[in-house]
């Protein structure tokens, strides 16, 4: 408990919170002097808070010491390129470190924190639409300032963003982690970047979090206007939080293209790299280029609830409608964020578990870069019923068909590199498997949200959740599992337990099937998206009863994974020599891993995935030093 209070992450957040106090304090005493109001509900006034949250987010950076190094280059003073962790153990993980691996994790862990707020929110809510009218969130209740319906729509809305926020934090996680290691490179490009962008995202999710304190919000994860120009003050902080995030991905990703096209090892040509390689390079793009068009369209309904602006105030020539277009041109592109690094970690490690070449590995790797390409084009989807211009609706109608493609090469060459393999399942292909089924699923129902004349009628229904949830489940959750439970030897020097991995994987499975397909049952029938209590004439508390005990099975199995998790860490079994007997690099050396990666570099001589070809001479091969050379 000592080195918490002494750690980079209880500086950061004691010094947020100081900023947050000064900043707001001094934005009240200058209010007060010009004769303005000085405080509302919750204490400060809305530019009071916005103006806090922002330089509190300032002074976390600098509490925390992730900028340590630049301020002292600013000065003129020397600074090593890279330096050992001065922390082991636990303490390594709430302090600032240059290493990419414990970067990786950090990123890990508090993607897997929110998540479990995310969840906890979900399952609260789910909890009151377990039967219809109110049973707990009622009018009467007060909390956070909020009645029952008041908070169901805060806990709802967060849920959403919350999950988000993770998943983006997972992927940052598995790509920090694994990339370089498939590389050949001893960290990232940009170390101390790369520490920045992690650090960035902790202040974000505290912004995040403390929209529930002041207020909530009622707009559910977008934010639209009007509604978002209405809501408490909660609303800016939610704005805020995810504006600060969107640096870490932004920089994350810069830092993502840099390391890949100039640090891989000698002989790694475009076409023998990983294929995750080529997910992280699909993501990273998306990401770079389209991050900006969320902070934009939340940092302007920030500015018209601040200035009086009137960018979607119709009064004032705005257009609400123009907010859409810029909040979907990236959160549909976001979408592929979230799944790419999923489908590449599935193609990863099939080969590993089919003992099977990855059958079209080039197709594989430019349909990554397809599904990066088109995912520009098919924003307007989610706004057929929004009354913009109804020509628009046929083309990208076309467009977001046109995804189901390059898409669809993966799941082609998924099942021709199934086909007649030697398959084990350990519980990483488990989670594999599970990942390309319910993936499937969620292709297969997205085309009916893609053709207009279906989702009219299907547009804000609880299909469009059931959709949604296999989508990023199967996308990304699934092979999130997976990638923890094939990377954690390599990471700890010891195996998460086999048997609670399966039953984590049987437990979650078939309830996440039961939640999804009730959600789209639900929807056809009517039920609504974003609502408190739904008509006892529908006949559906039944269906939504079996819902709410499903997302409770999830939330089982998953704390489950996190005993195994926290648990095998010390008291795992060790993880000795190439335990998955894969060809890729990282697991030709001892885990863990050392600080700098590879003792010894090596050149790529092979193909990555020729599992089971007679007279193979292997992937990679370890270059010895020259006799007589210094080390």
């Amino acid at each position: 408990m000592k080195g918490f209070f002494s750690s980079a992450l209880a500086r950061g957040l004691f010094w947020q919170l100081v900023g947050t106090l000064v900043s707001a304090g001094l934005v009240t005493g200058i209010r007060a002097l010009m004769g303005l109001s000085i405080t509302d509900t919750f204490f400060f006034t809305e530019p009071a808070w916005v103006l806090g949250g922002f330089i509190g987010t300032l002074f976390f950076l600098v509490g925390s010491g992730v900028t340590s190094d630049w301020i002292k280059w600013a000065r003129g003073i020397d600074t090593p390129e890279h330096h050992e962790d001065h922390f082991t153990g636990a303490e390594k993980y709430i302090n600032v470190s240059l290493d990419h691996k414990v970067i990786g994790i950090q990123y890990t862990i508090v993607a897997l924190l929110l998540i479990s707020i995310g969840g906890l929110f979900a399952l609260i809510f789910r909890t009151e639409l377990a039967a219809s009218e109110l049973q707990f969130l009622t009018t009467d209740m007060k909390l956070f300032g909020q009645n029952g319906p008041q908070l169901y729509n805060t806990l709802m809305s967060l849920h959403g963003m919350i999950m988000i926020v993770s998943i983006l934090l997972g992927i940052s996680g598995i790509i920090n982690y694994a990339v370089p290691l498939l590389l050949g490179a001893q960290d990232m490009a940009f170390p101390r970047l790369n520490a920045f962008s992690y650090w960035i995202a902790v202040p974000a999710a505290v912004l995040l979090l403390s929209s529930l304190f002041l207020g909530g919000f009622d707009t559910g994860w977008t934010g639209y206007p009007p509604l978002s120009t209405r809501a408490p003050v909660g609303m800016q902080m939610f704005f805020l939080g995810v504006f600060v995030a969107g640096w870490s991905s932004i920089l994350g990703s810069l830092n993502v293209l840099v390391t890949v096209i100039r640090l891989r090892a000698k002989g790694m040509t475009a076409m023998k790299m990983p294929i995750f390689v080529w997910a992280a390079i699909a993501t990273s793009l998306i990401a770079m280029t389209a991050t900006q068009l969320i902070g934009l369209s939340f940092q302007s309904v920030m500015f018209q609830r601040l200035f009086g602006m009137g960018f979607y105030d119709p009064a004032k020539g705005g257009n609400p409608v123009l907010f859409q277009h810029l909040f979907w041109f990236y959160s549909h592109p976001a979408v592929y964020v979230f799944i790419l690094p999923g489908l590449g970690v599935i193609s990863e490690l099939l080969p590993v578990f089919v003992r099977k070449p990855l059958f079209g590995y080039r197709w594989i790797a430019m349909s990554s870069l397809g599904i990066a390409l088109v995912g520009f084009v098919v924003w307007a989807h989610h706004m057929f019923t929004s009354g913009m211009n109804e020509y628009l609706r046929v083309p990208f109608m076309y467009s977001t068909l046109l995804v189901a493609v390059p898409t669809g090469v993966k799941f082609f060459s998924w099942v021709a590199t199934l086909w007649k393999g030697k398959i084990s399942t350990p519980t990483p292909m488990l989670f594999v498997l599970g990942g390309i089924i319910v993936f499937l699923l969620g292709g297969l129902s997205g085309p009916p949200n893609a053709t207009v004349s279906t989702d009219l009628h299907l547009h804000d229904t609880y299909f469009i959740v059931g959709h949604f949830h296999d989508t990023i489940f199967g996308g990304f959750v699934f092979p999130f599992f997976a990638a923890i439970y094939y990377w954690f030897p390599k990471a700890t020097g010891r195996r998460m337990n086999e048997f609670l991995g399966k039953l984590h994987f049987w437990l979650m499975t078939p309830s996440f099937f039961v939640l999804t397909f009730g959600m789209m049952y639900i929807g056809l029938i009517g039920m609504r998206r974003r609502i408190v209590d739904y008509d006892p004439a529908l006949g559906i508390d039944g269906a939504h009863l079996v819902l709410t005990i499903a997302g409770f099975a999830i939330a089982l199995s998953v704390l489950i994974f996190f005993y195994n998790f926290f648990n095998s860490i010390k008291n795992g079994e060790k993880a000795e020599g190439n335990l998955w007997n894969s060809r890729s690099p990282e697991w030709q050396v001892p885990s863990p891993m050392p600080a700098h990666n590879y003792e010894k570099p090596f050149e790529v001589i092979g193909e990555p995935y020729d599992y089971g070809l007679k007279d193979d001479a292997g992937y990679v091969k370890f270059i010895e030093p020259a006799k007589g050379a210094h080390k």
